[in-house]
This record gives C-alpha cells, sequence and structure tokens, in this order.
C-alpha cells in the first residue's frame, strides 16, 4: 500500500492523454476500496436512483426483485428511505435456487399474485435480477412472457448487474434503455418534444421551458412527470428527443434506429458562455431561434453579485452532485476561482475540460475514489468549499455543499441554483 494516495494532476492527465489512462481511474483493472464517500455510488442498487428506483419511474409499475437475502436486505433499506417501498416485492433466492435455477419457475407465480397486492392493478411489472443471476447466464426474457401470459399485465426484465458497470452498457445505461425501449412510434407531433437522460424532472423554473414553448414546442415531456402508462407511451409522438444525460445516448440511438425518432444531445454546463453556444447551436439545428437573452442577464447579474461577496474561494469537487464534475471545475476557473481536488475517474469525454482546468490551474489533484491507494488519504489541500455528497468526507474542514438534489438544474438558472445553494451554505 503507498502511503500516499494514488492521484493525477490535471497537466499529468493531459500529458498521458486518453489512450493512456492510468489503471487506477479504471475499477475494473484493480481490488475497488468503498469508503464512506463511495459507498453511495458504487453499485447500481446505490443511493439515489439506482436500477431499481430508476425503474419505478415508469407510472403504474411494481417491480419483484429476485435476489438472495443480502441484496433484498439492501434493498428494502433504501426502498424505504426513497418512498417506493409499497411498489416493491420480493423473491428470495436460497443456495438450492442457484444451483438448480428453480427459482426461475416461480417468477411467472409470484408476479401472477403480487399485481393483485395494490389497491390498483398495476400495468407493468419489472422483474429484476442481481449478479447472481448474471453469473448464471440466466435468459431473462422467456422467463417474463411466461409470467405475462398467467399475469395479464407487462412484464419486463431489467437487470442490477454490478458487474457490467464497467462494461459498453452499464447498469444505468440499460435502465434507460429498458424504459425508452417500450416506446412504439406514434403519429409525430411536431410541437411535442421529450427531454430524456434524468430520472428526475428539471427544476420548474429551467429557462428550457418557456424558451421552447416560445419556439412553437408545446408539448415537453419527462418520464418523471408522466402520471399514467399512456401517458408515457405518448413520448412515442415527439418531433424528437433532446437527451441532457450521456447515459441516455445509447436508448435515445436504440430509439432512432428502432423507431426512426432522432435525438439531439444538449449537456449540462455551468459556464455561462457554453450554455448559451449550445442554445445557439440547438437552434441551428432544429431551424428557430431562443431568446435567451433574459436569462442569460439573469445569470450574469447573479454570477457578479456572488463574485463582489466571495472574490476568492477554493472549491474540492466530488463525483455525487448534480454536475459533471470536470466540467464545473473548468467553469469555477474561468470566474477567477481555485479547484483544488477533483474526486472523480474522467472519461475520454472529459478531455476537453481537462485540458482547460490544465491551462488554468495545471497542479489541480484528482484523485480515483474507489482506487485501494485511497486508505491512505488525509484531508488538508485548504478547500473553502466541498461540493457534491462525497466530497466533504475527503475534506471535513470545508464548508459542505451537498448540489445533488433528485431535481435537476439546467442552463442558466441551473447556474443559479448552484450559486444559490453557495451562498447559502458559505
Amino acid at each position: 500500500m503507498n502511503r500516499e494516495p494514488f492521484y493525477l494532476t490535471a497537466a499529468d492527465a493531459v500529458r498521458l492523454g486518453p489512450d493512456h489512462m492510468p489503471k487506477e481511474a479504471v475499477p475494473a483493472a484493480s481490488l475497488i476500496y468503498s469508503s464512506p464517500a463511495t459507498l453511495s455510488y458504487n453499485s447500481p442498487g446505490a443511493n439515489g436512483f439506482g436500477v431499481k428506483r430508476a425503474a419505478l419511474v415508469m407510472p403504474e409499475s411494481v417491480m419483484l426483485l429476485v435476489s438472495p437475502g443480502c441484496c433484498g436486505r439492501n434493498s428494502t433499506i433504501l426502498s424505504r428511505e426513497s418512498g417506493y417501498a409499497e411498489r416493491m416485492f420480493y423473491l428470495n433466492m436460497d443456495e438450492t435456487d442457484l444451483v438448480m435455477s428453480r427459482h426461475l419457475r416461480k417468477i411467472p407465480q409470484a408476479v401472477a399474485e403480487i399485481v393483485e397486492v395494490p389497491e390498483k392493478r398495476p400495468k407493468v411489472v419489472f422483474v429484476c435480477l442481481t449478479c447472481v443471476d448474471a453469473l448464471l447466464g440466466t435468459d431473462l426474457v422467456p422467463v417474463c412472457r411466461e409470467a405475462e401470459k398467467q399475469a395479464g399485465v407487462r412484464v419486463i426484465p431489467c437487470y442490477m448487474y454490478a458487474l457490467t458497470r464497467e462494461g459498453t452498457k452499464p447498469p444505468m445505461a440499460l435502465i434507460r434503455d429498458t424504459l425508452y425501449g417500450e416506446l412504439t412510434r406514434r403519429p409525430v407531433d411536431p410541437h411535442a418534444v421529450n427531454l430524456m437522460g434524468y430520472f428526475a424532472p428539471l427544476e420548474d423554473h429551467s429557462e428550457l421551458y418557456p424558451m421552447f414553448r416560445a419556439a412553437g414546442l408545446t408539448q415537453i415531456r419527462e418520464i418523471s412527470r408522466c402520471c399514467t402508462y399512456e401517458e408515457f407511451l405518448e413520448m412515442g409522438g415527439a418531433n424528437f428527443n433532446l437527451v441532457l444525460n450521456p447515459e441516455a445516448d445509447f436508448a435515445a440511438q436504440n430509439l432512432l434506429e428502432r423507431t426512426g425518432m432522432p435525438y439531439i444531445d444538449l449537456s449540462r454546463s455551468y459556464s455561462i458562455g457554453r450554455i448559451a453556444k449550445q442554445y445557439e447551436l440547438l437552434g441551428a439545428a432544429i431551424g428557430v431561434t431562443f431568446d435567451d437573452r433574459k436569462y442569460r442577464e439573469e445569470a450574469e447579474e447573479r454570477l457578479a453579485a456572488f463574485r463582489r461577496d466571495h472574490p476568492v474561494l477554493t472549491f474540492a469537487l466530488g463525483q455525487m452532485l448534480n454536475a459533471n464534475p470536470f466540467e464545473l471545475a473548468a467553469s469555477l476557473l474561468l470566474c477567477g476561482y481555485g479547484v483544488s481536488e477533483i474526486f472523480a475517474a474522467y472519461t475520454r469525454a472529459d478531455f476537453p475540460y481537462l485540458r482547460e482546468i490544465a491551462q488554468y490551474s495545471p497542479d489541480t489533484r484528482i484523485y480515483f475514489g474507489t482506487s485501494p491507494s485511497m486508505l491512505s488519504y488525509q484531508s488538508g489541500a485548504g478547500a473553502d468549499a466541498a461540493v457534491g455528497r462525497d466530497a466533504p468526507w475527503y475534506e471535513p474542514d470545508a464548508v459542505p455543499v451537498g448540489f445533488c438534489s433528485d431535481i435537476q438544474p439546467f442552463g442558466y438558472r441551473g447556474l443559479i441554483s448552484f450559486l444559490d445553494e453557495m451562498e447559502a451554505a458559505l
């Protein structure tokens, strides 16, 4: 064990480039260290929107989790904390089930039973398997087809396979594809757009809504705002999908190939210049002009006021926050602030931000939270604010700023929300 935890400076990361990432940046390359700061996010069954809670964003749905007792106990605790316990059901597996695959024969009967439990009969049942079935190579699709026949409702397979986290279809990308895979193409409404990517809605006051309506996109749908299964299926009539989180790209691409529904990516940013450029490019792509002057001026005024009140700040950024930590770091550096540390593994897509960070703050340290060397981490970087649910654990003397709510900030008003939360904490 090294006496000092492994890290790279921003300059070192850029020098190594995307084709020579250190093994510490790839959890599959070594043992995974689960500190209190990483326990919340290094499993698809974790806090926030893991696979189970994400699937139950589908309106009028329930879930049957087929798992050993350990996964069931963990899911029971999380479901109570997150408010979906009444929609979760459990089919426990014992050692004989594992050896004989006996649990698969029990699923159709279990589904037929659980649909009769809620006061209102569900329209959809998710059957969720865990890592043990990944190792067994279980084919859940024919089992779900048989369950549909017996229960008379839609039965959808889903997978809480932590083992696939480093693969081409990690669990949180796959569950998005599972949800949107239910959509079929309906008559196209030229005034309709779907916002894809998050399992909770954007903030009600986000400028996306009035800007889209002013441009003629009056039907703005998000799965998290759908109240019925039929309302969700109406998303199949959208003119296009706007993908706000890259983890939904796989689902959007499959929708394009399967139904011909086009999509456009729009990244979340906390740089006023980047936000303005993206709205300009989005308007050019769909043939409209977005009038964002009012919202840009609001953000500029709020940022100017914040900088007057807090002219000098240094940040430590975690991984559990409503931002890409590397984009947020670059945006803060552009505003003249310091970023001492980033506790997150970067990917190839983060290199444009890494180059900006290296330009303005080459000595910013990048730590990889799941690296076993983090056992040796000691605080003391001198950060004024630790942003994210995990960062305060590493820097307990800094002002903690969670910025990790379910409701999602975005655009100019997302920046204002960040500054407001910073102001309240400071």
